[in-house]
């Protein structure tokens, strides 16, 4: 057997082997130093071992005694019960194995005492522990697993408990010293932290469950603040880059703003490049011309038809402090729904297109990019901008038309889909990027976006989607944020219920009374699968029931997944038109989808939704005057669905239901949260590290502040740990 060390196979230490290492491999740990760094998923204090006749049924205890009878008995169906008991001068208990037939041999001849652990329960003759953990007393060394916290790691098949705690403390015995600690003196005395190899030691084989909860602490600060410190480097990268210095100022002001020298992007110290006089005068002319004596908040004010809230205010001078910088603005906009971010947008992309830029605002879905292009025409077309849309399904000739307005700079602001960042797609002054759901896109995908700017566009992401404060460092820690926290004036919260399956007839006739006021509603059928195709049928019924049992006098229409894209636009247009009363539809109507006079959304089988998703559904109603309804149908299976479905009623509060949602589900399974690469988290739990994370977040940032390529010799360990984790955020895709 070769001299361990941190990188030798885990099947060489001692009570592995290579049966056990195939095994811990489909756990991924497959060296010392994986398996070191292996937190257990759970500990049982077995310090105290209680006398025989103190237990009682439903404990979970550690017992002591000599065995003093085994028998071996066969059962009608082929099994082998072996059946052990145990005394310790206070009573006796049974232990009963199944299917261990060399057990018998074992234990019949054995001398000594036994320790069992496991839960009491009431036998046919007395006492009994099924199945227990044990262990053959040495009378000169202790038991291994009991009088200590044990620590009980996640298994999988033919890995049995025993064998990986007796590796685990064969690799501290063998290879502690040889763990290197990563952490500069400076992090680990500001933020009191215990050293590595203390804390390795006590997660495997805690002295108390005081000392279990420092380790447990330094191992999430590590992993946090290597993401962090990867993050904190690519923000300070970003700007380090040369971008665009929007002359917002003269802009307030009323005043022209000087010509601008748009720069190209650099990268290793690159030349900046201006303009030819040539091209500067032809965007002067046709940017600067269209610019109004008054000053741009007065512009901004003519545009919109409503006055912005505080919170939108906030927001856009939030995003005009970034705009005056001259580095790229990387910020995200998170908003509840009908918060009024595409206000907050507009306002942004008016100051870009007064600075003699275009715009780009692209977003997840072509339903939702027509309804920008929409929203976005309507403002500006009165202003002299022209607003292009460009979604796959143009036909070719359309889209050759919009490219070549594109590349000439007749288009100002350019609405679309993933079709925007194609290699045919060429900008003339490109200078300012907004993306929409940006949890639909991949972070490759924004930098694609990014790079068809001449240089560097100010990039502006927005979010319906609440997410926790601690996800949104995780997901956007390389962004600065900005919350719209606050709805419009006049806005009513969505009334929701829950109803019991058995209530769904009443359910029917309040939405009735609704159609025959002129209102709209929508169905959303079962999620009854992940496959589009199943929940394509399952739609399908749901339309058929509803337009020949439930409403045969209204207009019901059918929208999901599988139905071609010309379909789908032409049945959401029938629904906005009001041509149809009822609309009955899968997920797809999540984004984007905006129908005020739709006021009752009817969730079926609510129950099978995750929070976010269903407020993400909520919130394609109560967008008119009248005041809208959500009514979720659906049985309480479970805590956790009853759960789900007690705070939708309680509140219309987003990130409320963020929080609650990560609380109940996990980082991984939020609505379009699921990453590669970010929320691979080994200790950390988001739900209850939030704290950590903050403080990990800010040592990163004062960090790379001081040393931004961390090249001090203090930091030299560290920057090889942090690449190793931004070569993992490199390829986040988020779907």
């Amino acid at each position: 057997m070769p001299d361990l060390t941190l990188r030798t196979e885990v099947q060489f230490v001692k009570g592995i082997g290579p049966k056990n290492g195939l095994a811990l491999a489909k756990l991924d740990i497959r060296t010392v130093e994986d398996l070191l760094f292996t937190m257990p998923r759970r500990y049982e204090d077995r310090r105290n071992l209680p006398r025989i006749c103190d237990v009682i049924p439903g404990q979970f205890a550690a017992l002591r005694g000599r065995i003093s009878a085994v028998e071996s008995r066969p059962t009608a169906r082929g099994m082998v019960i072996i059946r052990a008991v145990i005394r310790d001068g206070t009573g006796s208990i049974a232990l009963t194995w199944f299917n261990q037939p060399w057990l018998y041999k074992l234990l019949r001849d054995q001398k000594s005492e036994l320790i069992a652990y496991g839960q009491i329960k009431e036998g046919s003759r007395s006492l009994e522990i099924a199945s227990p953990e044990w262990e053959l007393v040495d009378e000169e060394e202790e038991p291994e697993d009991f009088g200590r916290i044990v620590p009980i790691y996640r298994l999988t098949e033919g890995l049995p408990q025993r064998a990986i705690r007796r590796g685990a403390r064969a690799a501290l015995e063998q290879c502690l010293e040889q763990i290197t600690e990563v952490l500069p003196k400076a992090i680990l005395v500001e933020q009191s932290l215990p050293g590595i190899r203390w804390a390795i030691q006590q997660i495997h084989s805690p002295d108390s469950e005081e000392n279990r909860q420092r380790a447990r602490s330094r191992l999430v600060f590590d992993e946090f603040f290597f993401l962090q410190t990867a993050l904190a480097m690519r923000r300070a990268e970003t700007q380090q880059e040369l971008g665009i210095a929007f002359p917002i100022d003269d802009l307030l002001d009323g005043r022209k703003p000087e010509r601008p020298v748009y720069r190209l992007e650099v990268r290793e110290k690159a030349a900046v490049q201006p303009l030819t006089d040539a091209k500067v005068h032809l965007f002067e002319d046709e940017f600067t011309a269209g610019l109004h004596s008054s000053p741009l908040l007065a512009q901004i004010a003519q545009m919109l038809p409503f006055q912005l809230t505080a919170a939108q205010s906030r927001v856009i001078s939030e995003v005009f402090t970034d705009m005056r910088e001259p580095f790229p603005m990387n910020r995200l906009v998170q908003g509840d729904v009908g918060s009024g971010k595409t206000a907050v947008a507009a306002a942004c992309i008016l100051a870009a297109i007064r600075s003699g830029y275009q715009a780009v605002l692209m977003a997840p879905t072509e339903i939702l990019a027509e309804q920008h292009f929409a929203t976005l025409n309507r403002l500006f077309k009165p202003m002299g901008v022209e607003v292009e849309l460009l979604i796959g399904k143009l036909g070719s000739r359309a889209k050759q038309a919009a490219n070549a307005r594109i590349e000439s700079g007749l288009a100002h602001i350019v609405v679309g889909t993933h079709a925007i960042i194609q290699d045919g797609v060429k900008f003339a002054r490109l200078g300012f990027v907004v993306i929409d759901e940006q949890h639909r896109f991949g972070v490759l995908q924004r930098v694609a976006l990014r790079e068809k700017g001449l240089g560097n566009p100010d990039v502006l992401v927005m979010t319906a989607t609440p997410i926790p404060r601690t996800l949104t460092m995780i997901v956007y820690g390389d962004l600065d944020v900005s919350v719209i926290d606050e709805l419009p004036p006049g806005r009513r919260p969505v009334k929701t219920h829950h109803r019991a399956a058995t209530e769904r007839d009443t359910v029917y006739a309040a939405v009735r009374k609704l159609l025959l006021e002129g209102r709209q509603a929508f169905f959303v059928c079962p999620m009854v699968a992940e496959s589009e195709k199943v929940q394509a049928k399952a739609a399908e019924l749901l339309h058929s029931t509803l337009s020949i049992e439930v409403f045969p006098d209204f207009r019901v229409g059918l929208l999901h997944g599988q139905m071609k894209a010309a379909e789908k636009e032409a049945t959401m247009d029938a629904f906005r038109r009001h041509e149809l009363d009822v609309l009955v539809a899968t997920t797809v109507i999540e984004v984007g989808v905006d129908v005020p006079n739709a006021s009752v959304m009817v969730i079926e089988d609510a129950n099978r939704f995750g929070l976010s998703q269903l407020h993400q559904l909520r919130g394609r109603v109560g967008r008119g005057a009248h005041q809208s309804f959500c009514i979720l149908i659906g049985d309480n299976v479970g805590e956790d669905a009853r759960a789900r479905l007690d705070i939708m009623v309680a509140t219309t509060d987003g990130f409320a239901i963020a929080e609650e949602d990560l609380r109940l589900r996990g980082p991984g399974e939020l609505a379009g949260t699921r990453q590669s690469g970010a929320l691979d988290f080994k200790y950390a739990d988001l739900a209850q590290d939030g704290r950590m994370l903050e403080v990990s977040r800010q040592a990163a940032i004062k960090l790379v502040h001081a040393d931004p390529r961390l090249e001090n010799a203090d930091n030299s360990l560290l920057a090889s740990r942090v690449l190793e984790r931004r070569t993992n955020l490199a390829t986040i895709t988020v779907s």
